[in-house]
């Protein structure tokens, strides 16, 4: 009588498995683009995480807030347009937010009111459910960026001269290297990386791009640029060329 033997099916091949993960990948973005779960997913992830607090002299304290937001069941995130006559920043996209002020008992307090002030969002809509690390800027900010839901749709009052507009964009842009560009800029005779985030006519850079896009790494382990960035790159240099003009080397 002769002996089956049974052969096992073949492993599968490198590509399927590839393609496997991909899908993976590809199905794991789309369900994080849905609101409650995008949610869920960053409150997880920064109580896990303590925020790096840093101490620097010299420069301002500020705070930022990252404002999420359900519409058509996607997470949104509300950005600022900077009008021509700000003192910083004139036209970009930025986050809500500025420099902490007398009446602030904390930063989060600067946080939630330079929102009310720029947006005219009710401080009562305003929910802080998380803190980043410290951001030195250039410009001689030390930000301290909090992440925040509001309701939609948004009671607003845009105040004119500091806001010309704000956008709503979804999460699902940042979690794609279809609308991301890092570029080498050379400042000093130094080249240093700068991230492009690009959103219809609209492009996110600069020190917002840099706090985002560590963001988007810290909790949804996804990063289009070569690394992160915990500073902008060119705060080392400047801040020493700062203390030297005012007479202050550092140790």
């Amino acid at each position: 009588m002769p002996v089956r033997v049974r052969v096992p099916p073949p492993a599968p091949s490198v590509p399927v498995l590839t393609g496997f993960f991909i899908a993976a990948r590809i199905i794991s973005k789309i369900l994080l683009m849905k609101y409650q779960k995008a949610l869920q997913k960053i409150e997880q992830k920064l109580s896990q995480q303590k925020p790096k607090k840093l101490t620097i002299p010299h420069l301002v304290p500020a705070a930022v807030v990252i404002p999420f937001f359900e519409k058509d069941n996607k997470a949104h995130i509300l950005f600022t347009l900077r009008t021509e006559t700000v003192e910083h920043h004139k036209g970009q996209v930025s986050f809500p937010g500025g420099a902490k002020e007398s009446q602030d008992s904390t930063l989060s307090d600067t946080a939630v009111r330079e929102f009310n002030e720029e947006v005219g969002i009710p401080r009562s809509m305003i929910t802080i459910i998380g803190k980043l690390d410290d951001f030195p800027t250039v410009t001689n900010f030390l930000v301290t960026p909090y992440v925040a839901t509001i309701p939609y749709p948004y009671p607003s009052n845009i105040n004119k001269k500091e806001v010309d507009d704000v956008l709503e964009i979804p999460l699902s842009l940042f979690l794609s290297k279809n609308n991301f560009e890092e570029k080498k800029w050379e400042h000093k005779g130094k080249k240093y990386p700068v991230y492009f985030y690009y959103h219809n006519t609209n492009v996110i850079w600069g020190a917002t791009a840099f706090i985002f896009n560590r963001f988007i790494e810290q909790v949804f382990d996804f990063n289009p640029a070569s690394k992160s960035v915990e500073r902008d790159p060119r705060f080392d240099n400047y801040l020493r060329e700062n203390r030297d003009r005012k007479g202050k080397r550092e140790n």
